[in-house]
C-alpha cells in the first residue's frame, strides 16, 4: 500500500471515530435530559429520598451504560432487603453500573455536589454529599441511620477512592456504625470490569490524575467492556463494634473480589 492510500485509510479510520464519538455524546446529551426530565416531571427533588424514587434512578443509570457501551452482567439475585450497602470503588461508572443493578440512593464525595449539570442532576435524584476527614461525617451518619430506620437505601464506597479494581483498598469504617445504629446488615456488592480479550479492563477505572472530562472522552472511544457485578450474603451487624465490622467488611470484599475475578477473567 503507497503512502497515499495509507493515508487515505487512516483519514477515514479517523472520521468513522470521530463520529461513532460524536453520536455518543449526542446520546449521553439525551439520556442527562432524560434524567432532568425525570426529575422535574415526578418531583424528585421534592423528597429526594424517598424509596419509591430508585426505580428512576435505575432507569436512568441503565440508560447511561448503554450509552458507555457497558454491559452489565449480573450473578445471582440483587437483594432488596433494607440494609446499608457498600462496593468496591474503580470509577464514576460504577455508580451507573450498581443504579442499574440495584435500587439505592448513592453517598458521593462533595465535589460532585458542584460538578456542571451532572451534580445537579446527583442532588436531584437523592444523592448524600459527604467531605471527607471532616466533621460532616458524623452528620452523614446520623443521616443515613435515619434513613435506614425508614428501610431507605443508602450505598457508599468504603475505600474512600477509585482503584485500579485489582484489589480492595482499606476500608474506613466510620460510616457502617449506621448500620450498627439503625440494626440493619451491610449488603456488599462488587464490581469487575472486563475488557474484550477477557482481562481487567484498563479504561473504565478514574486513576492516575486524570481529568473528569478527559476520562469521559476515553470512556466515550472505548470498545464495549462488560462490568460484572455481584451481591455477597448480607452481613449482620447484631454484636459488632465499628472496627470489628469494618474488619469483617475489609475481608469480605477482598475474598468476594478475588472469587468473582476468579470466574469471569480469562485464564492464561
Amino acid at each position: 500500500m503507497n503512502p497515499t492510500v495509507q493515508d487515505q485509510t487512516s483519514h477515514r479510520h479517523g472520521l468513522a471515530k470521530f463520529w461513532l464519538y460524536m453520536r455518543k455524546v449526542t446520546a449521553s446529551l439525551a439520556v442527562i435530559s432524560e434524567g432532568f426530565y425525570l426529575v422535574f416531571r415526578h418531583g424528585l427533588y421534592k423528597n429526594p429520598n424517598n424509596p419509591t424514587n430508585t426505580r428512576y434512578v435505575q432507569h436512568f443509570c441503565r440508560q447511561l451504560c448503554k450509552v458507555f457501551n457497558i454491559e452489565v452482567q449480573v450473578h445471582g439475585e440483587i437483594p432488596r432487603e433494607p440494609a446499608l450497602w457498600v462496593s468496591n470503588h474503580v470509577s464514576w461508572l460504577d455508580i451507573a453500573v450498581l443504579g442499574s443493578g440495584a435500587r439505592v440512593f448513592f453517598l458521593a464525595k462533595a465535589e460532585i455536589e458542584n460538578w456542571p449539570i451532572l451534580g445537579k442532576l446527583a442532588k436531584g435524584g437523592g444523592t448524600l454529599f459527604i467531605k471527607r476527614g471532616s466533621g460532616d461525617s458524623v452528620r452523614i451518619r446520623e443521616q443515613i441511620t435515619g434513613f435506614l430506620k425508614q428501610n431507605i437505601p443508602v450505598l457508599f464506597f468504603p475505600e474512600a477512592t477509585t482503584s485500579d479494581g485489582r484489589a480492595i483498598k482499606k476500608v474506613h469504617g466510620r460510616i457502617l456504625g449506621a448500620a450498627i445504629e439503625a440494626q440493619r446488615p451491610v449488603q456488599i456488592c462488587l464490581i469487575c470490569y472486563v475488557n474484550q480479550q477477557g482481562d481487567l479492563d484498563v479504561v473504565a477505572p478514574f486513576i492516575n490524575d486524570i481529568s473528569f472530562a478527559a476520562h469521559v472522552k476515553k470512556v466515550l472511544e472505548m470498545p464495549q467492556v462488560i462490568a460484572h457485578l455481584v451481591a455477597l450474603p448480607a452481613i449482620a451487624t447484631e454484636g459488632h463494634t465499628v472496627e470489628s465490622l469494618t474488619r469483617v467488611v475489609q475481608q469480605t470484599m477482598q475474598a468476594g473480589l478475588v472469587e468473582l475475578q476468579s470466574r469471569v477473567l480469562e485464564k492464561t
